[in-house]
């Protein structure tokens, strides 16, 4: 069905750690500040052979921030990293004061998002930090979905100039795009045509989408699949063709359903052609201990989620 496998399960977060170390080969303007989670950020080879260009902020994430917005001044990126939670609602403040109303070149690094924390639980997990972190003026919001692309968007980010949010995760997730790809801000990937449906996904629901057009060209349905690794700026050309090809759509993501990628995509749908639409997102609530494949199967956020949310659109139509 798709030219897309799974080359084997890796985390996220070591995308980022993977994009870091080549960094700190190639740009000598990259500088590096942690929280106190060099482990959980697959941070150590860059500070191995970058010593003098990593900051131990410790747990003081504030501060954090406000010592990578000084660090641009000098002509620095500093890519500040700490879990999702403690690098969005902790610090909102300072992201908006110190960083983004002077649209300073931070790129704030998220490991940890979402629900697939796991066992650490709902004060650990976050669920609405893309739509606290769109909203910000200036704010470029990245959400990419497997170990491959997240190392390329690290990489890609450095030569974008203003505030970058990128968000990753903990656990273990199919790894399918290609090695070699070239990441472009803002631009959405089709990941397969169909004719039936659209279903956009971002994060670690993308396998899941094509998990579930998968399954659904077995029962006669085509799915089209289009990865949205940019939250902002989103890429409406790609949602509007699709749209207007299969009249109906899904969206998909590890997040709260207020805030979202699915409000983004249903803004451009009403200012530009009015569309039927099916949310597979957390439905306003926090998240408690668990598993990963536990929680994504509790809060309705994986394959048979996406598929019983075509389904259910397909009767909109």
């Amino acid at each position: 069905m798709t030219k897309y496998t799974d080359q084997g399960k890796q985390d996220t977060r070591s995308g980022f750690g993977a994009g870091m170390t080549e960094l700190g080969r190639t740009n000598p303007n990259v500088v590096a500040l942690c929280a106190d989670l060099v482990g959980s950020l697959k941070i150590e080879t860059f500070i191995e052979e970058n010593p003098e260009r990593f900051f131990q902020v410790g747990i003081a994430e504030a501060n954090m921030m406000g010592i990578a917005a000084g660090l641009t001044i000098g002509g620095k990126i500093p890519f500040a990293s700490t879990f999702a939670n403690f690098a969005t609602g902790r610090v909102y403040d300072q992201i908006r004061q110190s960083i983004a109303y002077s649209d300073k070149n931070v790129k704030i690094c998220a490991s940890h998002s979402g629900l697939t924390l796991g066992e650490d639980g709902a004060t650990h997990q976050i669920l609405e930090d893309i739509g606290l972190m769109k909203m910000l003026p200036g704010m470029t919001v990245i959400n990419p979905c497997d170990f491959n692309q997240t190392k390329a968007a690290t990489i890609a980010i450095a030569e974008h100039h203003g505030p970058v949010y990128l968000r990753f995760g903990r656990p273990k997730v199919a790894n399918f795009t290609p090695v070699d790809q070239k990441f472009e801000i803002g631009k959405a990937l089709m990941l397969n045509e169909g004719t039936d449906v659209t279903i956009i996904a971002t994060g670690h629901l993308v396998w899941e989408a094509l998990l579930a057009a998968e399954s659904l060209e077995n029962q006669g349905i085509s799915a089209e699949v289009i990865n949205i690794h940019t939250i902002k700026p989103l890429d409406d050309k790609a949602i509007l063709d699709s749209v207007k090809k299969t009249g109906c759509v899904v969206t998909a993501e590890e997040h709260n359903y207020l805030g979202g990628l699915g409000e983004s995509v249903a803004r451009v749908l009403a200012t530009h052609h009015p569309t039927p639409q099916e949310f597979v997102a957390t439905q306003d609530t926090f998240g408690e201990s668990g598993t990963p494949e536990q929680l994504m199967e509790k809060y309705g956020l994986n394959n048979k989620a996406i598929e019983t949310a075509v389904l259910k659109v397909l009767k909109r139509k």
